[in-house]
């Protein structure tokens, strides 16, 4: 439908659209005066001209309709001086929620707030208030349609490709151009001409006045084509009607404007305007074309055509593609602008249509819709997604009819279940959706985290029902639903509630302290399952039924045991089939067979609202393995690459037993590439519970080369898949180079190499014969190179060593913060560590750097397989270690005994939890050709990753992460708070504050940590510049401004809450909207 080189005048990010509108005078003579316009007479119109256009910048809040959330230019002009007017196009004006501000030829800067679009053709209007303006003279330009003409020279001014004030000559060459399609699923005009020059016009030009040497407006640019020089513009026929109804409204008080009704009719058909040769056929009578020909202008060229008709619309069943129009009551009609004057006229009447379809005449009564009916006023606002009813523009785009619910933007919720923009919803919850109200019904009864069936239509494939999982939002990810509405009276959207909140969340519910739980680790590893022990008695089985028919607590009556043993004998029966497929599997060898049941599939997402530590993408997969296994705790360990930070949802899916249950992250190791992840496992219900068992880690002894393997893991359709390999290398230093934006790098790690994988997409478990796990095959992550946003992902052994460590200090009970995991609340283990990367040089390389020969022997003797020496690269910013290490330093000793490998680093930071030296080690260092002791501090992390951040203005600030300050750099006024990412259509976006740097001051106010900025940020009112300084990752400062928005872009808070295990949403300063 649309024509790729054609597209809108207006400078933006997201492409905005426009089309044309009305007919015009025919008329080819201009008048004699045109031809003598001098070069004078054209300064003088430009001189008067100029400081009535003004450039518009306009921010795009939300996606609605045919619109996304952006930030982009155009270009406008006074039309009402004393009132306050602006007119531009209705792709500037926005359908939806707008921030726009207009700047005069002198760079004043006012706000401008939305009067009026239109419907259908590209035009609307601006309102400001006039006394605003101080140290500017200008005059409002008038509009003048009737004197466009063909070989009327023009001249075009506007803030063409963003230079603010550019002016371009042309002469008008069509007065009845097809209303130009600009694309298939946006903004398109229709039902008038367009007028065309060749005068080259290219972004940031939409809205500008095409003005005659009299200074007169004769049309508004709205587009033009990518790969030519034509331009399209409006003509204003239609705006100068619409401009006076505004003009009249607006006579009671100037001050206060109050909504005004522009009545615009529609039968939601679209005509074309043909010629009579091809009119003829389609069947037109002669006598019919004599006729229309007699009735109309001596330069009349042929009628209009039915091109489409939008179904249950008033043409319906009526009109047909082809139809000529021939009268409207009784007039005859060969023009767009006498047709739709006689439909804005007729509002909610009858009129009659007489037409011919293929030489048959037929007459025939419909009602003229109110436009303004069917184009949507609202919006509903839930988990990200912006959902209204189909407007006229895109039900026409797709053929379907008017206020059936649309998708117009996804959000989180849906797109994770991978519902697209433009989707139709037709069903929720087994639920009928017909209406937005009926979609907020059926959300208003369900509960956070629960996951309900979604059936959707696309245009792109319109003839399939597609089928969906959507998740309710169990954390606070989004702030609660709510309805937009918009107010023509203020040009904003209000927003209230779309139903009251009613649920708790499930992990609010009782705790149970750790010091209860007797399932010990000394206890799994005797198991070979994992479980100790572990029966499913007829009480436990008994609780089961009854969390699920609600029928209370107490004994089972006679109905209830025979539901209960129902439920047993059917899920017993599919584990049968599950654990016979299994063993039908052919070649499957042993360790296979015996990892199979503690393989898991790994589906994460990450919401856009909390997208941290530099997380390079919203959707992960992987496979992990189940390291424990009890009836109050379930944990899994899987790879970094496939859970990447703890603001995440995780659902898993078990190869032994068919079920999706949800993942919580309860340890992100701050150094090693693993995560692990809890699950609840009364969720798998009795059957379930049995059918999946823990995997037996075998941390020594230690793989070397030469080694066979198993290597064991999923596919895509939950079938394990094995080979057996042979280690090539056991110790294998790792090396991934920064990235152009800070994200995890498993750093100071060693990592096993295979002669033989499944591809680097391929993630499990290596395994001796009887299927002990000795290594996480795991997934690791980097950029190919600088400057490119291409990923490139591989796959290593990561020893089990580590992994056993941590599992045995949150079984038996940690030293660190406690968490909330299935119910029960544990203590998480703290893990010491030197916050320095460290890379291997050969021996034979230091001894080139000076490196004395007494320690390449004791370096040699210690291990004589690596012969290396560990080299300090850098050291974390803001590090104890980073205090006295410097880069190039040689790590030669700890305490005397030589250090060959990071492992060695790992034992004496883990021994000194049980010392009482205050955390630091007695260090021997070689540095430019010296032996040097010092005295080096530890630091200590958990494993809780980042759990706090703020979302102001739109961008996502929290602390520093330790990928950024691996870089080595830390601001020097109090490290600042790190902006991770910036949200499209907010003030930052409009004003340039974007990811990768540091915010330290705020209006001169320090902003040192996350408390400083929320203790600022609350002291701003709303609508106020803001001074900000900003310091980059390349250490580059930068000052800029931008306007507070707490009407669209409140200040909140997201942090974890380790009592409950849930993310929760704080609300910091927003904006009433009743004080509006």
């Amino acid at each position: 439908m649309g024509d790729p080189s054609e597209s809108l005048g207006s400078e933006t990010e997201t492409g905005l659209k426009s089309t044309n509108k009305e007919d015009l005078c025919m008329e080819i003579d201009p008048p004699l005066k045109e031809n003598v316009a001098t070069a004078e007479d054209w300064r003088n119109a430009l001189r008067k001209v100029v400081p009535a256009v003004v450039v518009i910048r306009i921010t795009s809040c939300r996606a609605f309709d045919t619109e996304l959330a952006a930030a982009s230019s155009a270009t406008g002009f006074v039309v009402d001086k004393r009132r306050g007017i602006i007119l531009t196009n209705r792709h500037v004006v926005q359908p939806g929620p707008v921030v726009t501000e207009a700047i005069f030829l002198n760079r004043e800067e006012i706000t401008v707030h939305p009067l009026y679009r239109d419907p259908v053709h590209d035009f609307g209007f601006f309102r400001y208030d006039p006394d605003a303006i101080q140290f500017l003279e200008y005059e409002e330009i008038p509009l003048a349609p009737e004197a466009a003409c063909v070989g009327l020279e023009i001249r075009v001014i506007g803030n063409d490709s963003g230079e603010k004030v550019s002016i371009l000559a042309g002469t008008l060459a069509r007065l009845d151009r097809d209303a130009p399609p600009y694309t298939k699923d946006g903004y398109n005009d229709f039902n008038t001409f367009y007028i065309q020059a060749a005068s080259g016009t290219k972004g940031g030009s939409s809205g500008s006045p095409v003005i005659n040497w009299q200074g007169q407006a004769v049309a508004l640019n709205a587009g033009g084509k990518r790969t030519g020089a034509s331009a399209f513009f409006l003509p204003l026929e239609r705006v100068v009607r619409a401009l006076t109804f505004l003009q009249k409204g607006g006579e009671s008080n100037i001050s206060k404007w109050e909504a005004v009704s522009i009545p615009r009719g529609t039968l939601q058909a679209t005509f074309l305007h043909k010629g009579f040769d091809e009119i003829r056929r389609l069947g037109l009578q002669s006598e019919t074309e004599q006729m229309a020909r007699r009735a109309s202008a001596q330069s009349e060229t042929g009628m209009l055509v039915v091109d489409s008709v939008v179904p249950g619309g008033p043409a319906h069943n009526h009109l047909e593609p082809g139809d000529v129009l021939v009268r409207v009551n009784g007039e005859v009609i060969t023009q767009f602008l006498k047709l739709e004057t006689l439909l804005d006229d007729s509002v909610e009447q009858n009129i009659e249509l007489e037409i011919e379809r293929g030489s048959t005449p037929l007459s025939m009564q419909l009602v003229v819709q109110d436009l303004h009916s069917i184009t949507p006023a609202h919006f509903l606002e839930v988990s990200g997604a912006v959902i209204h009813p189909l407007s006229y523009q895109q039900a026409r785009n797709f053929c379907f009819q008017c206020g059936l619910v649309y998708v117009s933007e996804p959000g989180y919720m849906l797109s994770r279940a991978a519902v697209p923009r433009h989707a139709i919803i037709k069903k929720l919850a087994g639920e009928e959706i017909s209406k937005l109200e009926d979609l907020i019904s059926v959300l208003s009864k369900l509960p956070p985290g629960s996951r309900v069936p979604l059936e959707y239509i696309s245009y792109t494939d319109r003839h399939r029902t597609k089928y969906a999982l959507v998740t309710v939002d169990r954390h606070e990810w989004y702030a609660p639903p709510q309805i937009y509405t918009r107010d023509d009276s203020s040009g904003l959207w209000t927003a209230k509630p779309a139903f009251q909140l009613e649920f708790i969340h499930p992990s609010s519910g009782a705790k149970v302290e750790a010091a209860h739980i007797e399932h010990t680790h000394e206890a799994n590893q005797g198991s070979t399952d994992g479980v100790t022990s572990m029966e499913i008695s007829s009480e436990h089985a008994s609780a089961i039924l009854h969390s699920q028919i609600g029928t209370g607590t107490g004994s089972l009556n006679e109905t209830s045991q025979d539901m209960l043993e129902d439920i047993i004998a059917t899920e017993n029966a599919v584990l049968r089939d599950c654990k016979d497929t299994t063993a039908a599997v052919a070649n499957a060898s042993n360790a296979e067979r015996e990892i199979e049941p503690t393989l898991v599939m790994f589906e994460v997402h990450v919401p856009p609202s909390c997208m941290l530590d530099g997380v390079h993408s919203q959707h992960f997969s992987g496979t992990g393995v189940i390291i424990y296994h009890s009836d109050s705790m379930g944990l899994i360990v899987v790879d970094k690459n496939t859970v990447a930070v703890s603001a995440c949802d995780v659902i898993l899916s078990f190869a032994a037993y068919p079920i999706e249950i949800p993942g919580e992250v309860v340890f992100l190791h701050p150094v090693h590439n693993y995560a692990l992840v809890a699950y609840d496992p009364s969720a798998l219900g009795p059957v379930g519970f049995l059918a999946v068992h823990a995997a037996e880690l075998l941390p020594d002894p230690a793989l070397r080369r030469g080694d066979s393997v198993y290597l064991v893991g999923l596919n895509r359709s939950l079938q394990a898949t094995s080979r057996k390999s042979v280690v090539t290398n056991p110790c294998a230093t790792l090396k991934i180079g920064s990235g152009d934006s800070p994200r995890y790098r498993a750093t100071n790690m060693e990592v096993i190499e295979l002669d033989a994988d499944f591809g680097s997409a391929f993630s499990g478990v290596l395994t001796d014969e009887h299927g002990r796990v000795q290594a996480l095959w795991a997934s690791f992550s980097t950029q190919l190179k600088l400057g490119s946003s291409e990923d490139h992902q591989f796959v290593r052994g990561i020893p089990v060593y580590a992994i056993s460590q941590v599992l045995y200090s949150i079984i038996s009970g940690g030293n660190g913060p406690h968490l909330l995991i299935s119910g029960v609340k544990r203590t998480m283990p703290l893990v010491r560590i030197l916050e320095v990367e460290l890379v291997p040089t050969l021996l034979s390389k230091a001894r080139s750097f000076g490196l004395s020969v007494e320690w390449i022997q004791a370096l040699v003797k210690k291990d004589p397989v690596r012969r290396q020496v560990l080299r300090v690269k850098g050291c974390l910013a803001g590090s104890k270690a980073g205090i006295v290490l410097a880069q190039g330093d040689m790590v030669l000793a700890v305490n005397k005994e030589p250090i060959t490998c990071f492992r060695d680093i790992e034992n004496v930071c883990h021994e000194l939890d049980n010392g009482e030296n205050g955390g630091e080690l007695n260090m021997t260092i070689f540095r430019q050709g010296c032996e040097i002791d010092l005295v080096v501090g530890t630091d200590v992390r958990d494993g809780n990753g980042t759990t706090r951040a703020i979302n102001w203005c739109g961008c996502i600030v929290q602390d520093s992460h330790p990928a950024v300050r691996a870089l080595g750099f830390l601001p020097e006024e109090g490290h600042g708070v790190y902006v991770a990412r910036w949200c499209r259509g907010s003030p930052v976006h409009r004003y340039g504050l974007y990811a990768l740097q540091w915010i330290v001051e705020i209006n001169g106010k320090p902003t040192p940590d996350l408390d400083a900025f929320v203790s600022v940020t609350k002291e701003l009112e709303h609508g106020e510049f803001v001074r900000v300084r900003t310091i980059h990752l390349n250490s580059k400062p930068k000052v800029l401004t931008l306007k507070q928005d707490l009407h669209y872009w409140p200040t909140w808070e997201l942090r974890f809450d380790p009592e409950t295990a849930i993310w929760r949403r704080r609300t910091i300063k927003a904006l009433d909207c009743h004080k509006l």
